[in-house]
This record gives C-alpha cells, structure tokens and sequence, in this order.
C-alpha cells in the first residue's frame, strides 16, 4: 500500500495505544477528525473529542500543523504519535 502508512497512535488521557493505516493524500486535520471519532467509539465513549485535539510525534514532540498533507510531513511508516 504505496498511498497509506501504518503508524502507531498512543492516547494518554485514556492510556491506550492503536494502530492505523493513514492516507498520504489527506490533510493531517481531516485524519485528526476521524482518528478522535474512531478512538471515542473504540473506548465506549472514554475518550472526549474536543476541537483542540492535537497529533504530535512522540519521539520529537513536534506538532502537526492541520492544514498540511500527511506527505507532507514526517510521517512514515511506523512513526509513533500521540493524540492529545
């Protein structure tokens, strides 16, 4: 899968750690969106999505600016992030 990365997304505030394939050619803020959808629906409604949800790079502590593409970051296959 050429148009897809697998990263690992860790979520503090609920103390879980998913794993998802996200496309290259979408914006980090449209992901953002469907990643805190997702995790709230997986976690029994544990986790709140809130519009100051964030994704940063657990190893470098950058944050991801919503309006760039993921190919536009570096966000490679298996990049660890953390949902804040």
């Amino acid at each position: 899968m050429r148009n897809k990365v697998l990263v690992e997304i860790t979520v503090p505030e609920i103390d879980q750690t998913y794993n998802a394939f996200l496309p290259i050619n979408k914006k980090v803020g449209n992901i953002l969106v469907l990643i805190t959808k997702a995790i709230s629906d997986m976690s029994n409604n544990n986790y709140q999505v809130s519009t100051t949800n964030a994704l940063y790079n657990r190893i470098t502590g950058e944050k991801y600016n919503t309006d760039d593409l993921i190919r536009e970051t570096n966000i490679r296959n298996g990049t660890k992030l953390v949902l804040l």
